[in-house]
């Protein structure tokens, strides 16, 4: 995510380094009690893994953020949207549209034409609607189509067999620059996938983190 460094504000910066200092002083520690053949250790790892984790969790929401607002002057009505589905595990997929053409990645969904709001994106994947299984694509500040059909990626991740949804989020973008919001179905985890790759994001607030 390297195209984005320079946007790390001084308090995201001071934050990541202040975690990264405690994960750094444990791992220390934990190398003082192998020496003295202390014991402990399991409980020290888990520690770090929950350290390790709430860092991704808060630099992937901040890279969301900050992917989505050069392409959308109303990137918060997709974040609410992403949170209240996430609040009723209510399954999402929305393509964000970027620089690269998306048209033959995608088979055409059902033309909306809308401007781009959180109530419409629920309404869109509330379970039972007719579009709720597909992507929605969104170009800038309008919603352009919904119930879109993706290309699924074959790839696993962290040793695990990937649903649709995050297939066909990690699969577009394999093949475009799009940034694709997921939200689990079963979890109600919301993630997003650029570059081939695939990002979990800290929920519990409009701003997701």
């Amino acid at each position: 995510m390297e195209e984005i460094e320079s946007l790390l504000t001084p308090s995201v910066q001071k934050n990541l380094k202040s975690t990264l200092t405690q994960i750094n002083t444990k791992i220390e520690g934990m190398i003082g009690k192998i020496e003295n053949k202390g014991c402990g250790i399991l409980t020290d790892f888990e520690n770090i893994h929950r350290v390790f984790n709430k860092l991704q969790l808060e630099a992937s929401s901040f890279y969301l953020n900050s992917y989505l607002s050069p392409y959308t002057d109303i990137f918060e009505e997709l974040t609410i949207a992403v949170q209240h589905l996430s609040e009723r595990k209510h399954g999402g997929l929305i393509v964000v549209k970027r620089d690269d053409t998306l048209e033959h990645l995608m088979s055409s969904g059902i033309p909306v034409g809308a401007t781009l709001s959180s109530a419409l994106l629920e309404s869109i994947f509330y379970p039972g609607s007719p579009l709720h299984d597909g992507a929605v694509l969104v170009e800038q500040n309008t919603i352009i189509s919904a119930g879109n059909v993706l290309p699924l990626s074959k790839i696993t991740y962290e040793n695990k067999k990937l649903g649709t949804r995050h297939r066909a989020a990690i699969g577009i973008s394999e093949e475009s620059d799009a940034l694709v919001l997921v939200v689990s179905e079963e979890t109600g985890k919301i993630s997003f996938a650029f570059n081939g790759s695939l990002y979990p994001v800290q929920s519990g607030s409009p701003n997701v983190n």
